[in-house]
């Protein structure tokens, strides 16, 4: 039985999470965010490659809701093909990372004898900043997105194994794993059926926060110039893109850094609210 199961006459922790009137706004924001992105090529009011030096630096207005950078180029239409190459991103990087930290936790848990091995590689990967490793990686691949994620990637598997290893180590400690492992069930079934269905809470978790700790990091790679490469909309880069204009534009940079502000933002306040939710402690 997963332990994130409401028990009876208590509220699920999807109705704790709503009952949390921040988190609701946060994770409305959220979805329509990825809504946002993924209709893009639909809802975008102009096409975000095009130049206009007729239009250079307009600030925001009706004609252009979020004005237009030092290219003529609308930054409204810009912001949501960004949002695009961002989520995605950080969804990339979120998700290979995370499979593989996992992957590491679960065999550092349930395999004693690797696990001192395991980890001591984990604290050698903690020990690199993500920039580093960008920096490192664009050295050798050179300056592009693929470099950000794999970047990204590394520096999320030491974490994400650190969560798995730890929730796994509590539920292996419980008598049903004791006597699974009495009627001769398998480490494979074991893991997949009754170890890690129990991990998801913790899990989930700190994908929600992590999602945004990737998005800010990938975010400062492509503002240094290890990520994404013009003309290619991407939030970062568009904010690296103001630097020069930001006395006599400053919304070229302003607005695509409080697209991001906002986007981690929500991610974190979703991500704290989805731990209350999910602790079975708070659930009555």
């Amino acid at each position: 039985m997963s332990a994130t199961a409401a028990a009876p006459g208590r509220p699920s922790a999807l109705a704790m999470l709503l009952r949390d009137a921040a988190a609701t706004v946060a994770l409305v924001f959220v979805v329509l965010v990825v809504l946002a992105a993924l209709l893009a090529p639909w809802i975008a009011p102009r096409d975000p490659y095009a130049t206009d030096l007729l239009a250079i630096m307009q600030p925001p207005s009706a004609q252009y809701w979020f004005g237009t950078d030092g290219q003529g180029r609308d930054i409204f239409s810009r912001c949501l093909y960004g949002l695009r190459v961002t989520l995605f991103m950080g969804l990339a990087s979120l998700l290979a990372g995370g499979a593989l930290g996992a992957l590491v936790g679960f065999t550092a848990a349930f395999y004693r004898r690797l696990d001192g091995v395991l980890m001591r590689l984990m604290d050698m990967l903690l020990s690199f900043p993500a920039i580093l490793f960008g920096l490192a990686l664009a050295a050798i691949f050179g300056p592009g997105l693929t470099s950000v994620i794999i970047a990204l990637s590394i520096a999320t598997v030491p974490l994400m194994a650190r969560i798995v290893r730890g929730a796994a180590l509590v539920v292996m400690g419980l008598d049903y794993i004791e006597a699974a492992r009495a009627i001769g069930m398998g480490d494979g079934r074991l893991i997949l059926r009754h170890v890690a269905p129990n991990c998801l809470s913790p899990i989930f978790v700190f994908a929600t926060l992590r999602l945004g700790q990737v998005i800010l990091l990938g975010s400062a790679l492509s503002f240094l110039g290890l990520g994404a490469q013009p003309p290619t909309a991407e939030l970062g880069a568009m904010a690296a893109q103001g630097r020069n204009f930001l006395f006599i534009a400053p919304h070229i940079s302003v607005i695509p850094s409080l697209v991001i502000f906002a986007v981690v933002l929500a991610c974190n306040v979703l991500g704290d609210a989805l731990r209350d939710a999910l602790d079975p402690r708070l659930r009555i």
